[in-house]
């Protein structure tokens, strides 16, 4: 296993972070990186890479006011958009970004974490992951684009397609 760094992304991690959105085929609108990077300015979110050596292959954001409204609610941050690229898997790189998370929000006195994960295979990884690290579904049943799914209401198998789990940090 090769030794790696967490830290907080700056902007100068602006071509690291597409590389890796690139590597992973994440299409992100023009200047998605930079938005980010502008809220994690203002503190409404945190962008962690981690780093093996140099090269940076993996990134996950902290959204402290998520839109997820039962989250936002509860006053409960939710991680978002891990990615690991696939060469630097199998090594708990993924893991250490989402602890990496929960220490922040247990650093900020809030007692819970959420996430949400896709529901088809590319996602597979990520619900496995989730669930090992102590996540449960929230009970609110499937979202799509963050708002609850009625029965019968039908909505593509997408990336918007999730299901959100929550964590008990105490």
């Amino acid at each position: 296993m090769t030794a790696e760094h967490i830290r907080q992304a700056t902007a100068s991690d602006l071509d690291g972070l597409g590389r890796i959105a690139a590597e992973m085929g994440t299409v992100h609108e023009p200047g998605y990186f930079e938005r980010c990077l502008a809220e994690q300015r203002e503190k409404k979110r945190v962008v962690l890479i981690a780093a093996q050596a140099v090269r940076p292959v993996g990134y996950v954001q902290l959204i402290w006011q998520p839109l997820y409204q039962p989250f936002r609610k509860q006053d409960i941050p939710e991680i978002q958009d891990l990615n690991v690229i696939p060469e630097a898997r199998q090594q708990g790189l993924g893991g250490r970004l989402v602890e990496a998370c929960e220490a922040l929000v247990r650093q900020a006195g809030k007692s819970a974490a959420g996430i949400g994960v896709g529901l088809y295979s590319r996602y597979g990884a990520a619900q496995r992951l989730y669930v090992k690290k102590g996540y449960i579904p929230d009970g609110a049943g499937v979202c799509y684009d963050d708002a609850a799914v009625r029965a019968n209401e039908m909505r593509a198998i997408d990336d918007l397609l999730t299901l959100k789990l929550i964590k008990d940090l105490k």
